[in-house]
This record gives C-alpha cells, sequence and structure tokens, in this order.
C-alpha cells in the first residue's frame, strides 16, 4: 500500500547550538528538539534517565487507602489474594507485588484467569472460591476498573478489593465499588503521567509499601520487571515511563532471577538489552503463556526456586510462542480472506467459528496495519463471539464501539485496542454500525497511511558511528519510536534477495560508490506495488542498525518504504 510521506523540517541552527551544549551528533539534537526537548535542561534530562524522574506514589489517587489496607492485612496475617490479567502487563506485575507482599510478611496466593474460561476482569466464582479458601483482601493488577458486578458482589459479601489497573473508567458510572481504587486514569485523579501500564501501577503501589517499611532502598531492584511489563504492552515509553524502562534495561543483564535468566537465555537475550528485545523477545514469550495456556506459568517462572525448573518453564513458554505464531498465520490469512470478500469497507469486522482466542488480537493488528482500517476479529462459539478490535491513525476504536454499546454483552479499551463478547447474531448488525461510524469520522485524506520521518540524510553521513550516536535516545518504543530516516540518490546493484518466502534482502549503492546492505521484513507483501528494477533511482525511508555476526559488525538499513526519486 502506497504511503504519504511526512519529512520533519528541522531549524538547522537551533541543532547546532543544542549539539554544542549537549556534546551530541547534531543530527541527535535536531530529532530531540522535534520530540519536544528543545532546552538544554530538559534534553539533558531526556537523555540521562535517574530515579529522580520517578513521580511520588503518593500522588496517586487512592494510593494512602490501599497502603493502610494492605499494611493492616499484614499485620493480622490476612490471606491476601493478589488477581492478575493473563497478558504481560498483568502477569508481570502480579510477579513485582506478590514478590514485595513476601518481603513485607504478607500471605498471598494469586489468581490468573483463564482467558478462554473465565475471560478478562473478575468475576464471581473465582472471589468466592477465594474468600472460602480463607482470603479477606483481594488486590487487581491490570484489570477491575469496569468489573462492577463482582466488585458489588464482593462488598456485599465482606470480601474487601483493591482495585489497581491503568485502563479507562466508566464515563457513566465512575468507578466500581472498593477499598481503594488506584488508577492514575480514574476521575480526579491528578497524577502527573497517565500513561503508567498495569505494572506500573502496581509498581508505585510496591514503591509506596516499601518505603513505609523502611525498605525503599529495595525499589530500584523492581525496576527490571516493571520494564518488561511496560514495553510489552506498548506504553508510551516518554515521562515516568521512560525512566522506568531505562533504568530496568541496564539492570537486566545482572538479573539473579532464574525465571528471568532462563528466559533470556532461551530467547537469545545474551548481551546489552534494549527495548526491542523485549518488546520482540521477551514480551511475545510471556505473552505466549496467556494466549496459548495458563498465564500462571508466567508467575511459575518468575518464583522458580532453581534453574532447572525455571528453564523447562521458559522452553514450555518458548514452545508455546512458536505455536502462537504458527496460529497466528493461519488465522491471519483467512482473516484476510474474508475481509476481502467484503469489499472496501472503511472499518473490517471479520468472524470465524472456533478461531483461537488467544491470537485474535494480533489478527486483528497485522489485518489493520496490512488495510489501513480499524480491524475486529470475532472468534465464535455456540452462539457467543469474542473478539478483539485494532485502531489505525487517530481513530478511537472505543468511542467507536460506544457507538453502538447496544450490541455487545461486555466491552472495554482504549483508543488503540479494545476486547468485547457479543452474540453472534448481532454480527453484521456490529459491521453496519462501525461502517457507518467510521464512514463520518475517518476524512478521506486519513485514509492513507501515512509514514513519518524524522530526518532526510545523505548517504554520506550513513556509518556505524551514527547507530551509536541515535542510541543514545534510547529506549524506542511507543511515544519515542526509533528514527526513521530517508535518503535519496540510491539504486539497486541487484536482485532482492527473498528470504525465508516473506522477507527482502536489499543491495543497494549510491553515485559516490558507497555500499549498503538493506532487509524490508515482509518485502514481498509490502512491495508489491514497487518497481525495484536494477539501476532505478529511489528514495528509501529506513531506520538504522548494526547487523552483528560473527564478532564482525556491518551497518544495515531496515526498510520502511521505497518510492522513486525524482
Amino acid at each position: 500500500m502506497r504511503k504519504r510521506w511526512n519529512i520533519t523540517k528541522h531549524d538547522h541552527s537551533a541543532a547546532e547550538h543544542l549539539a554544542g551544549e549537549l556534546g551530541v551528533h547534531r543530527l541527535v539534537a535536531a530529532l530531540m528538539i522535534a520530540r519536544g526537548h528543545a532546552e538544554p535542561e530538559a534534553a539533558r534530562a531526556f537523555l540521562e534517565p535517574s530515579l529522580d524522574h520517578l513521580h511520588e506514589p503518593q500522588l496517586l489517587k487512592g494510593l494512602g487507602e490501599a497502603v493502610e489496607r494492605i499494611e493492616a492485612a499484614i499485620r493480622s496475617k490476612e490471606k491476601i489474594l493478589i488477581w492478575g490479567d493473563y497478558d504481560v502487563d498483568g502477569t508481570t506485575g502480579t510477579v513485582l507485588l506478590r514478590s514485595v507482599l513476601r518481603i513485607l510478611g504478607a500471605e498471598t496466593e494469586y489468581h490468573i484467569p483463564d482467558r478462554f474460561s473465565e475471560g478478562y476482569g473478575l468475576n464471581i466464582d473465582a472471589l468466592l472460591a477465594a474468600k472460602e479458601r480463607g482470603c479477606s483482601l483481594v488486590i487487581t493488577v491490570d484489570c477491575g476498573i469496569r468489573s462492577f458486578e463482582p466488585l458489588e458482589w464482593a462488598a456485599e459479601n465482606g470480601l474487601d478489593v483493591i482495585v489497581t489497573d491503568h485502563h479507562l473508567s466508566d464515563e457513566e458510572r465512575g468507578n466500581p465499588p472498593a477499598v481503594a481504587v488506584v488508577n492514575p486514569n480514574q476521575p480526579g485523579c491528578g497524577y502527573p503521567d497517565k500513561h503508567l501500564a498495569g505494572v506500573g501501577v502496581a509498581f508505585k503501589l510496591a514503591h509506596a509499601l516499601l518505603r513505609s517499611a523502611g525498605k525503599e532502598a529495595l525499589m530500584p531492584s523492581f525496576l527490571k520487571i516493571a520494564a518488561i511489563g511496560t514495553v510489552a504492552d506498548i506504553m508510551q515509553l516518554t515521562g515516568e515511563n521512560r525512566a522506568i524502562v531505562a533504568l530496568g534495561l541496564r539492570d537486566l543483564p545482572n538479573t539473579r532471577n532464574y525465571g528471568l535468566k532462563a528466559l533470556m537465555e532461551v530467547a537469545g537475550c545474551t548481551s546489552e538489552m534494549t527495548s526491542m528485545h523485549i518488546g520482540f523477545r521477551l514480551g511475545p514469550r510471556i505473552n505466549a503463556a496467556g494466549r496459548m495456556d495458563l498465564g500462571r506459568h508466567v508467575v511459575e517462572l518468575f518464583e522458580a526456586e532453581d534453574f532447572g525448573g525455571a528453564r523447562k518453564l521458559a522452553e514450555m513458554l518458548d514452545s508455546r510462542n512458536r505455536e502462537r505464531q504458527s496460529e497466528q498465520q493461519r488465522i491471519t490469512e483467512l482473516a484476510l480472506l474474508r475481509a476481502a470478500d467484503q469489499g472496501p469497507d472503511p472499518f473490517v469486522v471479520v468472524a470465524g467459528e472456533g478461531w483461537h482466542r488467544g491470537v485474535i488480537g494480533l489478527a486483528a493488528s497485522r489485518i489493520a496495519e496490512r488495510l489501513y482500517r480499524p480491524a475486529i476479529v470475532l472468534s465464535t462459539e455456540n452462539g457467543t463471539a469474542h473478539g478483539s478490535a485494532r485502531s489505525v491513525g487517530d481513530f478511537h476504536i472505543l468511542r467507536a464501539l460506544e457507538s453502538c454499546a447496544d450490541l455487545f454483552d461486555q466491552f472495554g479499551g482504549h483508543a488503540a485496542a479494545a476486547g468485547m463478547k457479543l452474540p453472534t447474531a448481532n454480527i453484521d448488525s456490529l459491521r453496519r454500525a462501525l461502517c457507518d461510524y467510521a464512514e463520518s469520522e475517518i476524512a478521506e485524506e486519513n485514509r492513507i497511511p501515512e509514514l513519518s520521518i524524522d530526518a532526510r540524510v545523505s548517504s554520506g553521513s550513513l556509518s556505524i558511528g551514527l547507530v551509536r550516536e541515535l542510541s543514545r535516545m534510547e529506549p524506542f518504543g511507543a511515544g519515542n519510536p526509533k528514527p526513521v530516516l530517508a535518503t535519496k540518490g540510491l539504486s539497486l546493484r541487484f536482485e532482492p534477495k527473498v528470504m525465508k518466502d516473506r522477507h527482502l534482502k536489499l543491495y543497494l549503492g549510491d553515485p559516490e560508490g558507497r555500499r549498503f546492505e538493506a532487509v524490508w521484513w515482509d518485502g514481498v507483501e509490502r512491495g508489491k506495488e514497487q518497481t525495484l528494477d536494477l539501476g532505478r533511482n529511489i528514495e528509501v525511508a529506513y531506520t538504522l542498525d548494526v547487523n552483528s555476526w560473527q564478532g564482525s559488525e556491518r551497518l544495515q538499513l531496515v526498510i520502511e518504504d521505497i518510492r522513486d526519486d525524482n
């Protein structure tokens, strides 16, 4: 699909000045200015994340009440249940909070719901079972903000609940009944950073508990697990999250946790860690537990008491991830075929009987990316459809669902993604309603994907040294993407080489005889509309990388798009 290139323009004199102030490459300085860090003090803080950049936990509404209730439970030796969501954000948050509570002497157990038999959020049956086992306090992680019926039951039956979450509250009903709600996105919370992950909220609660117990010095050791959940949940890597992730990444190679060591080994993470290692290696393997099997395996992994046991669990997650990849590809291909049958609908809604519910969200992401249209993929069974929605551009997916709320049994999410449950009989009505909504909300010019390019650079400036300079802006991710550069005057030296039937390896050159290797992931599909003729002048948009192999390093361009240079 053709893309609209939007190339950022820079004030070169301002970039030169900031580069001199900071002692950085002028391209880094230009990018810093473009991303809102024009003043030397702000730019220096961005480049040098520290513990000082973590906000005061008590600024979170409800945190004081939560700490007070937990401390009372510890004093009176009550049994505490930690209820975490089954995704990587919820499971890592469960591990973090349970570890801190163990240090403080609390008696805890945990519950990670089965995605398939229980679904998202809290449920009365599991709360009743916990109460019968003697639990008198429940702390949620990454869920609970819209679990009204289960929390009303808990309140009526003497089971105290503390909700820690980061999802949006119900605009009409507000918060569910709870002893305390700790959520930066709840009404009336003045916390300065609204982008904390679920594990980030759990980390803030843990920080406050450790401080109150005189053990605040232990707080930095929990940044590793908080970093994993934050990156894998695709949260904004700006503000406080940037500090959490940068500091956590720095400490990851030094972990003494058997489970994390084994997972890093299985995932091939043996040297310096970046956010990409979490996003593409650790995160998918952790998420595979909840997608393909049981999320509790993640807690078991991180709580393993010896390396042998941890290694077996890590290998199981690795196997589950391979299963996930295969199933995701199969369902994505089927869903794309059904989307093609529906024609150019502005909102894609496709369904399949018995499609694996653990991967429909990933399939929806691929469809939204491939077709550049908001997408819902539904799995139907026994008259009920469970689905995942993904957005594109600035289209707010949750508001779209709210426009036809009467069609759902339940739904929830945020601007970019959502989940839902509805009767199978309502699918056609849902498709019509969402297509009508998208038709009125998405302007024609916004139906062509835009590629944001951070800077146009000459081929003569490309080097491994430039990659090292740009790495000072790590960690990259949502809110601070890896810089996309564009270079004119390049041409193909040889025919593209197809790798694994999907990807392309390109050999490029410039008029001065410089040679560059490039890789285009999914280039076979993404390059269908391109004319890749030998010798033809092209302009390439790409990110820079270093390809390390057997001790040698080579510069590599990772292609985002190609267009004629004219």
